[in-house]
């Protein structure tokens, strides 16, 4: 005689099983919709850029619809979170960026985790950011810049895309590594801040290279220094802030590709193949350096122990700079 107990497992494995051929199927069939890519920024930034140029790309290689969406707030956190909370089905993917590692380490209150309910399917891109200042500036090294700021008898103005970003902590961690007073000025984005910083309502900023680079080649501002491990090949004349004298600042930003953590193996295996292949194509690559960043698309594999290894690397900055939100 079988027991009630018996009938209870017999009828879990079976469930389990139909479950598991369901999302088999549905792996095998993706993508036969509409697929979307959430930019957690507004558009027009780096991250929305990269965003268009693979949603385009793998429109057309996979004949469906792929789009765009742009859902900003609270730096990055709203389109974050929608992501996170997403069916894991591969219909709904993150354009996200190295906010996504610094955020936690600044204190941030957030209503996902990272390694939990994200997985990463590439690494799109690396971002080097600038140190820049207005081209009226008579500063056109670091070390002159570090001894305007130390001689002034007000503290310099520096802006950053807002706070606990990159830009943010780079500039609290030049304080301290110079020893200079500078008084953080946050922006909703990198117009706003672009648009002082050439009108000189502000002494410098921490801008991204894709950003600055146009600014650079008119003249309109000048690039004192540069972070990350090399010189940008966009800006190959500027040196990094290690070479000026600073180190510490060799964290680069990144926009990476992310889905919500239930998705099947299946489908970020198809992902990560396709998008790694438009972002390494000639196509896609020389596409990606024209807007001032370095092409990646290393895989899964890969762009997950980038993840881990640069979640320590700005847990460090923030700690050193001091930078917490409350």
């Amino acid at each position: 005689m079988i027991s009630f107990r018996s009938l209870q497992i017999a009828f879990a494995a079976i469930a389990f099983l139909a479950q598991s051929g369901a999302i088999s199927g549905a792996s095998a069939q993706y993508p036969d919709r509409r697929v979307t890519f959430v930019v957690p920024y507004p558009a027009g930034g780096a991250a929305d850029t990269i965003g268009r140029l693979l949603a385009t790309k793998l429109s057309e290689a996979w004949k469906q619809p792929v789009v765009v969406e742009n859902k900003s707030g609270g730096g990055g956190i709203v389109g974050n979170d929608y992501v996170a909370k997403a069916p894991g089905d591969g219909y709904t993917v993150l354009i996200g960026i190295s906010q996504l590692v610094q955020a936690p380490n600044v204190g941030m209150k957030l209503p996902y985790d990272l390694f939990r309910d994200l997985l990463p399917v590439t690494q799109a891109a690396l971002i080097a950011a600038v140190f820049a200042v207005p081209v009226q500036s008579p500063e056109r090294t670091l070390e002159e810049f570090v001894k305007a700021a130390k001689g002034s008898s007000e503290p310099l103005s520096y802006g950053s895309y807002g706070t606990a970003t990159t830009s943010h902590l780079y500039g609290e961690l030049l304080k301290k590594k110079a020893g200079i007073e500078m008084t953080h000025v946050p922006y909703r984005g990198a117009a706003p801040l672009t648009n002082d910083l050439l009108g000189g309502q502000i002494s410098a900023a921490f801008l991204e290279v894709a950003t600055a680079a146009p600014q650079i080649a008119g003249s309109k501002i000048r690039a004192l220094a540069i972070g990350g491990e090399k010189r940008s090949p966009l800006l190959p004349a500027i040196p990094t802030l290690a070479e000026s004298g600073f180190a510490g600042f060799e964290a680069q930003g990144w926009i990476g590709v992310f889905v919500p953590a239930a998705t099947p193996k299946e489908i970020v295996s198809k992902l990560d193949g396709e998008l790694s292949r438009i972002i390494k194509s000639p196509e896609g690559t020389e596409q990606i350096k024209r807007i001032g960043l370095v092409p990646v698309g290393d895989g899964a594999e890969a762009f997950s122990a980038v993840l881990r290894q640069d979640f320590e690397r700005w847990k460090n900055i923030a700690a050193e700079s001091g930078v917490r939100v409350e």
